[in-house]
């Protein structure tokens, strides 16, 4: 294995090759690298980057995997690269989106004008799982409710680029963006040193400035914690790998308590308090007191804390009825109320299941569309209707028509592709991007993301727990 020969983009966009294998721009010096290679030295460094990510640690969860639930996050070395043009233009509809994003949070727990002005249906908003009523009348330091951002974003076969899902409550990934970057920074250092692409490593530097920016005026050096579930939770390599990155401590609900109106932290001399709480764990569990009673997962009269102002948390409580599925839908509308301006990068058509035309509609196509539960992620919940069974779909349509609130589903796209490393040769492989934003004072994004690899030949399902993988993602100076 030395080069593309033989590579096919077959009829989809190709990230790396316009059709006929001629390379873009972008991908000219890594296409003249690989070409350059001898024989089997493309797999030797494939291997090599495997190794490094088993010596680093590198894994991820899977639930109910009979076959132990603790994996290598699988990587292919060829990088997905962006261009300085393209991501200008991703960036600015981020910025757009989040901000849009965070000013409807904060009037759905306060005067809800959105509802009034009947832009959208009351009952999406009040019938939201990720709805707490707890957190009406809230206000978060500096009037940001979501912190930290996962956006997802796809490719179709035209080449435009859609929003494919927000995730605002605890968004996980990036951490693989990291250590990716360190691993291909040696696996291909002159092609990385000549593509003068954008770093990455300054992550956890902005997320620290961001998360001590929460903290209250009067605080010099606030004290900031991470906060996880545990060992067991799908993400504790990156809750562990983010608070080390920063230098701060990483927590379980049972090593903080309450005490004189604070959280505080019980440490080897005694407690002491947290000023900003990064916290990985759902709402649910966040506070027995408020939420789930039987979580022990969460800290006791944190909330009542919060609401007096003596402690940030990341993301703020209740963000999560913003990356609900079916609120999706209403984005491009949400972005139209509050700014006045159309969305930047678009929606991927969307039908609700709740609206009864819509529904039929959506029952008489299973065979051609995506189906996806509202508040599931990870792959879970959902139906690819042109690879389902008709049995599969059979029992999809009666879990819409038994619960219509929780299902959306969209057209089945046909999803950019990238060459990874098959065997010995080149494979197209469906892909997408998750970009990192963090909202502080101001808005910063990522530049480049979490570019996910259905590594399953033919699959469109990128999440690791499906299967999965992941690779670089370069975006390029001008």
């Amino acid at each position: 294995m030395a080069n593309f020969n033989g590579y096919e983009t077959g009829d989809f966009y190709d990230e790396m090759f316009f059709a006929g294998a001629q390379p873009r721009p972008g991908a000219a010096l890594l296409q003249q690298r690989i070409d350059s290679l001898s024989k089997g030295e493309l797999l030797q460094r494939q291997q090599a980057a495997e190794r490094a990510l088993l010596h680093r640690g590198i894994t991820f969860n899977v639930y109910g995997d009979n076959a132990g639930t603790e994996r290598i996050f699988p990587f292919d070395i060829l990088p997905r690269i962006i261009e300085a043009a393209e991501w200008a233009w991703i960036e600015r509809g981020l910025k757009q989106r989040v901000y849009a994003l965070n000013l409807f949070i904060d009037d759905m727990y306060h005067e809800r004008k959105l509802l009034k002005d009947k832009i959208i249906p009351e009952e999406i908003v009040y019938s939201a799982r990720s709805f707490r009523q707890a957190c009406v009348g809230l206000n978060p330091p500096r009037g940001v409710w979501c912190h930290i951002t996962g956006t997802d974003l796809v490719r179709d076969r035209d080449g435009q680029m859609y929003v494919l899902e927000d995730n605002l409550r605890c968004p996980s990934g990036v951490s693989y963006v990291l250590e990716s970057r360190q691993i291909l920074k040696r696996t291909f250092p002159q092609v990385f040193g000549e593509s003068r692409v954008r770093p990455v490593d300054d992550y956890p530097g902005h997320l620290l400035d961001m998360l001590q920016a929460l903290a209250a005026d009067y605080i010099q050096s606030p004290t900031v914690a991470v906060l996880t579930p545990g060992a067991y939770n799908s993400a504790y390599f990156e809750h562990s790998f983010l608070a080390q990155q920063m230098g701060v401590e990483l927590v379980e609900g049972r090593d903080l308590v309450v005490a004189d109106g604070l959280v505080q932290m019980r440490t080897t001399h005694g407690l002491k308090p947290v000023d900003v709480l990064y916290r990985r764990i759902d709402d649910d569990f966040l506070d027995p007191l408020t939420f789930r009673s039987d979580s022990l997962l969460g800290v006791p009269g944190l909330m009542e804390v919060y609401k007096a102002g003596r402690i940030a948390l990341a993301n703020a409580p209740g963000t999560g009825i913003a990356d609900d599925k079916v609120m999706y839908a209403y984005v491009p509308k949400i972005i139209k109320y509050y700014l006045g301006e159309d969305s930047i990068i678009p929606n991927v058509p969307t039908y609700v299941c709740w609206d009864e035309q819509e529904r039929s509609y959506v029952l008489e196509h299973l065979d051609q569309l995506v189906v996806k539960a509202a508040n599931e992620s990870g792959g879970y919940g959902m139906l690819v209707g042109p690879h389902a069974t008709p049995a599969e779909r059979a029992r999809f349509a009666d879990l819409i028509r038994a619960n219509p609130r929780n299902y959306i589903a969209q057209p089945t796209l046909s999803l950019s592709r990238v060459p990874v490393i098959v065997d010995d040769h080149f494979e197209g492989r469906h892909v997408d991007l998750r970009p990192y934003i963090l909202y502080g004072s101001d808005i910063y994004v990522l530049p480049g993301g979490l570019t996910r690899v259905a590594l399953k030949k033919g699959s469109l399902v990128v999440n690791s727990s499906q299967g999965g993988g992941s690779k670089d993602t370069w975006v390029l100076y001008q």
